[in-house]
Formats: structure tokens, C-alpha cells, sequence
């Protein structure tokens, strides 16, 4: 048997001893940032507790605000018609009825929310109109009428500028719900698709509320003459498409017309 070297038994086992010290060293790091990371990550956890929460309460935040909002657009609708006592029914209905034609055309949701909350402001503009005219129990005479149809341009003034995408399209829609699609309307004679979608929506829905309503100068309309009517106008007042939509889906127009109410249903849903 070959004699052992101490020299080369003293070196081996300095070796062992270093790979020893080095494995210890490597094990104690590793040990230290398995610990940095569990606090790490129980740190990540409150972070995103705190981070849920804090979502919740800008979500509850906003949408208290959101309503807020919409309260006060409904209200200022409101204020612009408040002298007829079924003005409150009246914007209800409407709005509903814009809602489902919209619906029914195919516009994405949030057009037809847009549209919901734009349309009861179309009247807007009738605070710069005179009692007298406004709620006139007789015809309006030539020039009378040429004070009326400003309502259009003066509620157009209201909403103008705005960021809000609602207050956009209800500014088109003052302005333009009086447009017929012959040309014939008012106030720029528009004609086609050239008037805006949304008031050419609110045109059928004001109408047809309109003509089934008491008014000042008028008892409401039996049900079938306001058919009728909507039925005749078909390409001469209305966009022909939408009264496709509305007789389509005249069922559900009646519904609406007979259970909303301001008082049952203050604001739309």
C-alpha cells in the first residue's frame, strides 16, 4: 500500500473545509432572502389589501358622483318644462322610449345611455321662451311661432362646450329634434342623415308622446290616431327606419307609456 501524504491529506481537508464554509455561507444568504422574500410578498399582500380597498372606495365614490350627476341633469330638464304638470310623465316616457329605439337599432350600450339621459333635456331651451307663448291654451300665431322654434337654438346655447359626452348629445339634440327628414323642420332645415342619430330618435319619441298627452291647446290623441299619424309621416317627417323600429315594437312603446311615471319612476334606470 502507498504511504499517505500528510501534506496532500492536510490540503484535502482544508478543502472539505472551505467548500464546508462556503456551503454554510451560501445556506445562511439563502436563508436570509427566503425571509426577505416572505416579508416581501406578506408586504405585497397588504399593499394590495390596501390597494382593493382603495378601488371600492373610489368605485363607491364615483358612482355616488355619477348619480349625483345625473340627478342634476334630471332636474335641470325638469326646470325647463316645470309649468306642465305632466312634464315630469312626459320626460320619463320619452327618454324610455328613446332608450328602447335606440336599443333596437343596434347602438351600443353606452349610446344608448348617452341617449337615455340626453333626451329629456331637449326641451331645455324653452326657459328663454315667454309663458305667454308657452303655454298658450290656442294656436300660436306666425310670429309666435317664430319664438317657439327659438327654443332649439337657445337650448343648443345651454349645453354648448361641454366635456360631458351626455351634455354633447344633448346639445344636438336641442338643436336639431325639429328637423324633419324631408327638410321641412327646423331650425336649419336639415334633411336625411344629415340630422344627428340621437335626434332623430327623440323627434319620433317627443311626438308620439306628445300627440297621446293633454297639452294646453290640445286633449291627448286616441292611441290609433297617433299610430296613424307616426305611420303617415314615415319618410316625410320621421327617419323611415325608425318608424320601422317604433311600430315594430309598438308593444312595448304602449308598456312603457302607460307604467312610467315621475312619481312612480323619478329618474331613468
Amino acid at each position: 500500500m502507498k504511504p499517505k501524504n500528510p501534506q496532500t491529506e492536510s490540503a484535502h481537508i482544508d478543502q472539505l473545509q472551505k467548500y464546508a464554509k462556503d456551503f454554510a455561507e451560501v445556506y445562511q444568504s439563502k436563508k436570509e432572502k427566503a425571509k426577505e422574500l416572505h416579508t416581501a410578498k406578506q408586504q405585497l399582500l397588504k399593499y394590495a389589501d390596501d390597494l382593493n380597498q382603495t378601488i371600492v372606495e373610489l368605485k363607491t365614490a364615483n358612482q355616488e358622483l355619477q348619480e349625483s350627476y345625473l340627478d342634476t341633469i334630471h332636474r335641470l330638464a325638469l326646470a325647463a318644462e316645470y309649468k306642465d304638470e305632466d312634464t315630469g310623465d312626459h320626460i320619463v316616457r320619452m327618454s324610455r322610449y328613446c332608450a328602447l329605439i335606440a336599443t333596437k337599432q343596434g347602438l351600443t350600450p353606452m349610446e344608448v345611455h348617452d341617449i337615455l339621459y340626453a333626451s329629456p333635456m331637449h326641451d331645455i331651451g324653452k326657459i328663454g321662451v315667454p309663458d305667454n307663448i308657452l303655454m298658450k291654451p290656442g294656436k300660436l300665431t306666425d310670429e309666435e311661432f317664430e319664438t317657439m322654434k327659438t327654443h332649439t337654438t337657445i337650448g343648443a346655447k345651454i349645453l354648448a362646450h361641454s366635456k360631458s359626452e351626455i351634455l354633447k348629445v344633448a346639445e344636438q339634440i336641442a338643436l336639431y329634434h325639429h328637423e324633419k327628414w324631408n327638410g321641412t323642420g327646423y331650425p336649419h332645415g336639415l334633411s336625411g342623415d344629415t340630422i344627428p342619430l340621437a335626434a332623430r330618435i327623440v323627434a319620433i319619441a317627443d311626438t308620439f308622446d306628445a300627440l297621446t298627452s293633454k297639452r294646453p291647446y290640445k286633449d291627448p290623441y286616441p292611441f290609433e290616431v297617433a299610430y296613424d299619424i307616426i305611420k303617415e309621416e314615415r319618410a316625410q317627417h320621421f327617419d323611415p327606419a325608425i318608424v320601422d323600429v317604433f311600430l315594430e315594437n309598438i308593444d312595448e312603446i304602449l308598456t312603457i307609456k302607460q307604467k312610467n311615471t315621475f312619481e312612480s319612476q323619478p329618474f331613468p334606470a
